[in-house]
C-alpha cells in the first residue's frame, strides 16, 4: 500500500479548502483562499517549492519574512500565519508533511490596541447625514438613502443587505427578515445561524416605502425580487459599498472639510467615491451602529441578536464607546440601585 502522493502547494491548498467547504461558510473559505494564495504565489515565484514535502523550518521563516517585508499589518500577518498553520496541521494529519512541521510555524502576536480599528461613522455624523437625506426632496428615498438607513438602524453587514428580497421587507409590521439562501447566491455570513428578523422604527419604514414606490427598479433574480436593484438586477456587494461611500460624504450636509467643491469634486462619481477621505465603508457604518445601539440603552444581548454577532465580538471589535461614555450613558443610570435603603 503506497503512502499519500506528493502535492504541489496549489494542489495542497485546493484539497484543504475542499475539505473545509462542508463545515465552513463560503465567506470563510474565500478568506482562507485569499490568505493561502500568498504562499502559493511565493512558492511558485521565489520559494522554489514544487512539493510540499520540501518544506522545513527555514522555508517557513523565509516565507514569514517575505510577508513582513510586504508591509502587511500585525493583524493581517497574524491571521495569515494562523491560517497557514491550520493548513499544515491538516496536511500533517493526512501525512503529506512531517508531523512536527506545523509547530515550526511562527504565529506573531498582535500588540495591544492593534487588533481593532476605531474608525467608524460617528453618531453625530450619522444623524446629520440621515437628516440631510430626509429633508431633501430630491434625495429622500433614493437607493443610497435607503441603504444608509437600513445599515445604520439594523447594523447589518453589506452582504446581508444585498440578500434581502422585496418580500423580506415587512412595511406594516415594520421589520426586515434576513434569510440564508446560498442556492441562489445570497448566503449570510453565519449561514442559517445568521437568519433573524430585525425591527425598524416607523421613520425608517417611511424611507424604505418611498424607495420601493418611487426609486426601486423592477427586477428579478433567479425568480426572486431583490429589495435593492439596479438596471442589471440585484447589485453586487461592491456596488452597495459604492452607494455607502456616496451616502456618507460630509459635503451632503456641510462644507467639504477638505476644501473641495461638490460640483467639481471627482469623489462624487461612482468610480472615485471610495477615495473621499471622509466617506466610510459599510463596515464602518456597522461599527458605528453597534456602538450607537449600545449607547441608546439596548442590552448587548439584544444588539448581538440584531446584528448577528457574539458578545465577545461586539465588545472586542465593534463597540467603540470610550470609558467615559460607558459610564455616563450605560452604567450611571444604575447607580441609584446601589444606594442604601432608609
Amino acid at each position: 500500500m503506497t503512502g499519500p502522493p506528493s502535492l504541489s502547494p496549489r494542489e495542497a491548498r485546493d484539497r484543504y479548502l475542499d475539505h473545509r467547504r462542508t463545515e465552513a461558510s463560503a465567506s470563510s473559505i474565500k478568506s482562507w483562499h485569499y490568505r493561502l494564495k500568498h504562499f502559493v504565489e511565493w512558492a511558485d515565484d521565489e520559494g522554489g517549492i514544487e512539493d510540499m514535502r520540501d518544506l522545513d523550518g527555514w522555508t517557513l521563516d523565509e516565507y514569514e519574512t517575505h510577508r513582513r517585508s510586504a508591509g502587511v499589518s500585525a493583524v493581517t500577518l497574524n491571521a495569515e500565519m494562523q491560517t497557514f498553520k491550520n493548513w499544515l496541521e491538516y496536511l500533517a494529519r493526512i501525512e503529506v508533511v512531517d508531523d512536527g512541521l506545523p509547530e515550526k510555524v511562527h504565529v506573531p502576536g498582535v500588540p495591544d490596541g492593534e487588533d481593532t480599528n476605531d474608525e467608524m461613522l460617528e453618531q453625530g455624523d450619522a444623524y446629520a447625514l440621515i437628516q440631510s437625506f430626509r429633508e431633501n426632496p430630491e434625495r429622500r428615498g433614493t437607493d443610497k438613502h435607503a441603504l444608509l438607513e437600513l445599515l445604520w438602524f439594523t447594523g447589518c453587514r453589506v452582504g446581508a443587505a444585498r440578500s434581502l428580497d422585496l418580500r423580506d421587507y415587512h412595511s406594516e409590521e415594520q421589520y426586515v427578515e434576513f434569510r440564508h439562501r446560498p442556492g441562489s447566491g445570497t448566503p449570510l455570513k453565519n449561514d442559517s445561524d445568521g437568519e433573524r428578523a430585525v425591527g425598524l422604527p416607523p421613520s425608517v419604514c417611511e424611507v424604505l416605502d418611498t424607495y420601493v414606490d418611487q426609486y426601486r427598479t423592477e427586477a428579478h433574480d433567479d425568480g426572486r425580487q431583490p429589495l435593492f436593484t439596479t438596471v442589471q438586477g440585484r447589485p453586487a456587494e461592491n456596488t452597495l459599498r459604492v452607494w455607502c461611500y456616496l451616502a456618507t460624504q460630509p459635503c451632503l450636509h456641510e462644507l467639504c472639510p477638505h476644501g473641495m467643491e461638490r460640483d467639481t469634486c471627482e469623489f462624487v462619481h461612482v468610480h472615485h467615491a471610495s477615495k473621499c477621505p471622509s466617506s466610510v465603508s459599510p463596515h464602518r457604518v456597522r461599527t458605528g451602529s453597534i456602538t450607537w445601539q449600545r449607547d441608546m440603552g439596548l442590552p448587548a444581548e439584544v444588539v448581538g441578536e440584531r446584528v448577528n454577532a457574539t458578545l465577545e465580538v461586539i465588545e472586542s471589535y465593534y463597540d467603540k464607546a470610550t470609558a467615559r461614555q460607558r459610564l455616563e450613558q450605560r452604567r450611571r443610570p444604575y447607580i441609584e440601585n446601589l444606594q442604601l435603603e432608609d
